[in-house]
């Protein structure tokens, strides 16, 4: 069997260590790398090939959802395992941008090793607790109301990103939510990162195209 090349994505030194010494106890994995950014794991990435990428979501520079984003863009045959703290709808921005798997921190070290030769495979693999999230979502009646349109978002995003879509500015916004500037511009920069747009432009598209912006202007 073809020996998998594994880059790690972690700001923590000390979990990058345990997952290499978990990866190292399979003779089929290599571990090509370690990075502790998302902008080092693009590097990496370019020069090391690895066919597995097991990425973190709390970086220190660009998140991890905007990594893979980028990662997927200059190398579409590399695969992505989300490995995360975070059990909750990050994992639909982490599939949109192109991720195959996303398993919750703390897995046992058999499922790890699994998760990577599934995702190696081209399969879809998920954390019990993220599949039963993913499936209440796909399975939800027709007709949902347009706060399930953007499930990754949580309802303050949801009301900002509604706002935004009414043509509100950022100091607009956080008068009429009575919020501190600084707050929006950190809500406004976590939707965009979340839905993967570019910028305002964007994002007040795919809120109109939801009807989010017309269903609050219309009560």
């Amino acid at each position: 069997m073809e020996t998998l090349r594994v880059l790690i994505v972690d700001d923590h030194p000390v979990f990058r260590f345990g997952m290499r010494a978990l990866l190292q106890s399979d003779p089929a994995i290599e571990v090509v790398g370690e990075a502790g950014s998302g902008l080092d794991a693009i590097e990496h990435c370019i020069v090391l090939q690895p066919n597995v990428i097991i990425m973190d979501l709390n970086l220190p520079d660009i998140n991890g959802i905007e990594a893979t984003r980028r990662i997927l863009h200059a190398m579409p045959q590399a695969n992505v395992l989300v490995v995360t703290m975070f059990d909750d709808d990050s994992v639909f921005g982490a599939m949109r941008a192109g991720a195959r798997g996303y398993l919750i921190k703390g897995v046992e070290g058999d499922e790890t090793l699994r998760a990577v030769r599934a995702v190696a495979n081209g399969e879809a693999i998920f954390s019990p607790t993220v599949a039963r999230r993913l499936i209440r979502f796909f399975t939800r009646p027709a007709g949902a109301p347009v706060s399930q349109q953007f499930p990754e978002l949580t309802d303050r995003e949801r009301e900002v990103l509604a706002l935004i879509a009414q043509g509100l500015t950022n100091q607009s916004i956080a008068e009429r939510l009575i919020i501190s500037p600084k707050t929006v511009r950190n809500l406004v920069s976590s939707i965009f990162n979340k839905l993967q747009v570019a910028g305002r432009s964007e994002a007040i598209v795919r809120a109109r195209k939801a009807g989010l912006g017309d269903a609050l202007e219309g009560g």
